[in-house]
């Protein structure tokens, strides 16, 4: 590899590191969304350093298409904050995290029945130089 491939490289994934502990680390939407953002923008490095060192222009098409496939999440995930903060007048995601209805009641999952029929044995690995036990053998006639 040559340096300037690796400096690429490296300057992409630092983009993608910190933007991946941004995103774990935030509480605030549109931190977290701009977290989001800057691990798009490491991998489109990454796709252009790769798609010059091999000499095809296929790393910038997919850069493109990367970038505008973020345009249209940030206009999106922007809108729905804007609603999300209309709504509980925070961008705390801690307040999200208990979505449901307060008209519902809580569900209780049911208790598994036990299983019907008994377990079959698998045989065991008998260990080197001794020969194994075998289960005893039925004849045609016995079920």
């Amino acid at each position: 590899m040559t340096g300037l491939l690796e400096g690429h490289l490296v300057v992409g994934a630092m983009l993608f590191v910190l933007g991946a502990i941004g995103f774990l680390t935030r509480r605030n939407l549109i931190l977290m969304m701009l977290s989001v953002e800057l691990m798009l923008h490491g991998v489109s490095i990454n796709l252009t350093a790769f798609g010059r060192h091999h000499g095809h222009h296929s790393g910038q098409v997919f850069t493109i298409f990367v970038l505008t496939i973020a345009a249209c999440e940030a206009g999106l995930a922007l809108a729905l904050i804007l609603g999300m903060y209309q709504r509980r007048k925070s961008l705390d995601v801690q307040l999200w995290s208990n979505l449901g209805e307060p008209d519902l009641p809580r569900l209780v999952p049911e208790p598994t029945p036990p299983p019907a029929e008994e377990p079959v044995e698998l045989p065991h690995l008998a260990p080197a130089g001794r020969v194994p036990r075998l289960p005893p053998r039925r004849s045609v006639g016995q079920a």
